[in-house]
Order: C-alpha cells, then sequence, then structure tokens
C-alpha cells in the first residue's frame, strides 16, 4: 500500500456516532524506514499514561483486532499500537533481524514513536516476542515506565517454543495459510515468516535469554499466559515474575492458548484494567 507524504495523524471514521474511542493513524519517521501507528483514545478524554501495544512475531496492528479499543473504552486510556519495519503497513525491511533485535527495539522502532508522539510516561504491553521487547523497554526507560504487562512472552527459546514455530513454518507452506497472513502483511508476507522461523530456529539464536535484562525491570509487572501455549510453556511467566526486581503478578488461564487477548478478551482486558488500578506493592 503506498504511504502518504504526510505523517501527521490521519483521523478515522468511527464505526458509529456512539463509539467509545476515537481511532487516529500516524506516521513514525526513523532512520531505517517508516512505520505505522494507530491510537485509541477515549472520547471522553484520556487520563493516565497510554498503553503502548507491541506485536508478536507475524502480527500487526491491524491484528490486535479490537482489543486496543477494547482496553481503552475499560482503562480510560490511550492506546497506542505500531507495526515495527518490515511488518503491516510499515516500509519493507530488506536484511534479516540481528540476533539482539528484541533487544534493540527498545532504542528504534519504541523510541523513535515514543519521540514524535510525545510519550512520556507509558504503560508497556506486549505480546510473545513482542513482551521480551517489552521487558527491554521497562528497563531502559524505568523513570517512564509507569508498568509492564506481558502476554505469553518468552524467556529463553524452550524446546516447547521451537517446535512450535517449526510446526508453523510447515504449516504456512500451505499456499491458503500463507495467502490468509498476506492480507495483512502484502508483499513483505515471505520477509516475515523467515525474520521469525529463520531467527527462532538458528543455531546462533540457542542461547538468546531475558534473564540478564530482568534483574533491572522494577515497575509493577502482570504476566499472562495461557497454559495451553504452543509456543512456550508457563515456565516463562514464572520467570518473568521471580527474576523481575519490582512487584509482580503472574496470571495463568486455563482452557488457553497463545492468543489471549483474541481467546478471552473480556477477562484480560479486566484483568488488566484491574492490575494498572490496583497495581502490586
Amino acid at each position: 500500500m503506498p504511504m502518504p507524504m504526510n505523517t501527521a495523524p490521519r483521523a478515522r471514521s468511527a464505526p458509529t456516532e456512539a463509539a467509545p474511542v476515537a481511532v487516529a493513524d500516524h506516521w513514525i519517521e526513523q532512520p531505517h524506514g517508516r512505520l505505522f501507528a494507530r491510537s485509541w483514545t477515549p472520547r471522553h478524554g484520556a487520563g493516565g499514561n497510554p498503553f503502548v501495544l507491541l506485536h508478536d512475531s507475524l502480527g500487526c496492528v491491524e491484528l490486535w483486532r479490537a482489543f486496543p479499543a477494547q482496553l481503552a473504552a475499560a482503562t480510560g486510556r490511550r492506546v497506542v499500537a505500531y507495526d515495527r519495519l518490515g511488518f503491516g503497513r510499515s516500509q519493507p525491511c530488506g536484511a534479516m533481524p540481528a540476533l539482539d533485535f528484541v533487544a534493540q527495539e527498545a532504542h528504534t522502532g519504541f523510541a523513535a514513536l515514543r519521540a514524535q508522539l510525545g510519550i512520556d510516561g507509558f504503560v508497556v504491553l506486549g505480546h510473545s516476542v513482542g513482551g521480551g521487547m517489552a521487558v527491554h523497554v521497562a528497563a531502559a526507560y524505568p523513570q517512564a515506565c509507569e508498568a509492564l504487562v506481558t502476554e505469553s512472552a518468552q524467556v529463553f527459546a524452550e524446546d516447547r517454543t521451537l517446535q512450535g514455530i517449526a510446526a508453523a513454518r510447515d504449516q504456512f507452506a500451505d499456499p491458503e495459510q500463507f495467502a490468509r497472513l498476506q492480507r495483512y502483511h502484502g508483499e513483505r508476507t515471505a520477509w516475515v515468516l523467515q525474520a521469525w522461523t529463520g531467527s527462532w530456529l538458528s543455531p546462533a539464536f540457542a542461547g538468546w535469554s531475558l534473564e540478564p535484562v530482568l534483574p533491572t525491570v522494577r515497575c509493577p509487572l502482570l504476566a499472562i499466559h495461557g497454559l495451553l501455549d504452543e509456543f512456550g510453556s508457563e515456565v516463562h511467566p514464572k520467570l518473568l515474575t521471580t527474576r523481575c526486581a519490582g512487584p509482580a503478578r503472574m496470571a495463568l488461564m486455563a482452557d488457553t492458548g497463545h492468543l489471549p487477548h483474541r481467546e478471552r478478551a473480556a477477562e484480560v482486558v479486566a484483568m488488566i484494567r484491574a492490575f494498572i488500578e490496583a497495581p502490586p506493592r
């Protein structure tokens, strides 16, 4: 999709006049290419620091679906999500991710978004690998990060994680499955798949871990994890909540897989709202 030259927010029409949030699109400039972002703002005014959402390895703004609007309406806070470079509507990325791509997002795409949208304090929420990126964001900006929410995040390359990725790689060899993903990533789709499977299944990535950075995270943490998550066992939220230095709360969700915010959206939104209103001490 062609990208407009104007980088100012572009208002989007609400589905109905009664929609509880106003939606706007933004274009974020950064040295390696333009990023697409979207914000959801409660119509009766936003209070408190905004949420910033970091998507998973195959994700993008559109694949958050109704969750950001639901979260904004329930919490009364602005919610912002963006497509990382190479994903969704952001500009393509020619190179494969570097081995430290999880850590670097805090200083590249996230930093550019924060600067250009004038975000001072924030709550960072990341899904899957976006959860690992959110951990690094919380560590990099300790004075600004009010709280951290991880959902289905991995702390290291567990066998279960790698097996799930290998199975997904085989699944997307089916042209029909590839086409479904292509609706969201267009010409970037093959790159998106290779960036995910090629990075995680590489022997060079086997030693990757969040453990060294966890003790530097001091803000309140909510770690959400489905007990049927095909990409990681409950060892990950347990490590997050025991190794981070700040107060932490773990939420293990029965009968839930890798996408709690879509599988059990109302419960996840209520859980996050309760966490923000009364964080652990």
